[in-house]
């Protein structure tokens, strides 16, 4: 196999808790994470120069070791001496910044498809342990579909998975610093009160019962977020009175998603926001459940 084509998916957090900030500057977490459809589209191709090239849509991103792309083919060619070279190719769909993991899957899918192309003959359990190295994120994306993810992203547990629905993404024309939202956040200050119940959202998933689920939504995040750019909270007020059922910020921000029980319903909030302009960029998309 000399070339391959791969779709990166984005992500969303349905539930996102931090326990606690770890001696070692990391913090525990809680999340439930969602696939969605939403991608990013990556062809890997072999070459017969050595090294590593990257190519990409948006010519602000990094083609070099600073690009997750990049040190995901750089690792398995290290640690099986490929000699090839390989040639990749990112168009870039998922918006960069925005809380959905989008260089984290495009990592991903490097791994995977570096895997499926040398015939390396790693599990997916093998591509998650490799694919923590590059980010916390990173073994989730290889596993996709619904999941509770603990420790600091790694640990995993697949999750029933999410109710039927239609989902409106809806990112600002800010960019949110995830560092500075971990560093303000004080999760070792935190009340009671201000963590989201996320073992009471898996037992609305567990009971397919979308009303319930995202009553139970939250992300404590927000607690950081929404007061640096009030916008997002605008945004997730905007998507209720379209008819959301929930409305939520993925990860640190600042794309907002809001579930919709009918594809009708979500269409009309897409137009109602796009005329409203808070928001740089919308997507409709739904929940993406069927794994590799």
């Amino acid at each position: 196999m000399d070339k391959i084509q791969l779709k990166a998916l984005a992500k969303i957090n349905l539930g996102l808790d931090v326990l606690r900030r770890r001696e070692d500057g990391y913090h525990e977490v809680k999340m439930i994470m969602q696939t969605i459809s939403l991608c990013d589209e990556l062809e890997l191709r072999k070459r017969k120069q050595p090294g590593i090239q990257v190519r990409t849509n948006l010519h602000y991103l990094p083609t070099n070791e600073n690009n997750l792309v990049y040190k995901a083919a750089q690792l398995l060619m290290e640690e099986f001496q490929i000699g090839d070279g390989i040639a990749i190719q990112l168009q870039k769909r998922i918006p960069v910044a925005a809380g959905m993991a989008g260089g984290s899957s495009d990592a991903a899918a490097v791994l995977w498809g570096m895997n499926q192309m040398y015939g390396l003959g790693l599990s997916r359990k093998g591509l998650m342990e490799r694919g923590v190295r590059l980010g916390a994120d990173v073994p989730y994306c290889v596993l996709r579909g619904t999941a509770l993810a603990e420790g600091i992203g790694e640990r995993l547990r697949t999750l029933p998975p999410m109710p039927k629905c239609y989902i409106l993404l809806a990112k600002p024309g800010i960019s949110v610093s995830t560092r500075f939202v971990y560093e303000n956040l004080h999760a070792n200050d935190l009340k009671p009160e201000q963590h989201p119940d996320v073992d009471a959202m898996i037992e609305a998933m567990k009971e397919k019962d979308l009303g319930l689920l995202t009553a139970r939504m939250g992300n404590v995040l927000e607690l950081v977020t929404v007061p640096a750019h009030p916008v997002i909270e605008e945004i997730k007020r905007y998507m209720l009175e379209a008819g959301a059922l929930g409305a939520m910020m993925s990860g640190s921000g600042p794309t907002v998603f809001g579930i919709f029980d009918t594809q009708a319903k979500a269409r009309k909030a897409y137009h109602a926001m796009r005329a409203g302009r808070l928001a740089k960029q919308l997507y409709l998309t739904v929940p993406y459940n069927v794994r590799r």
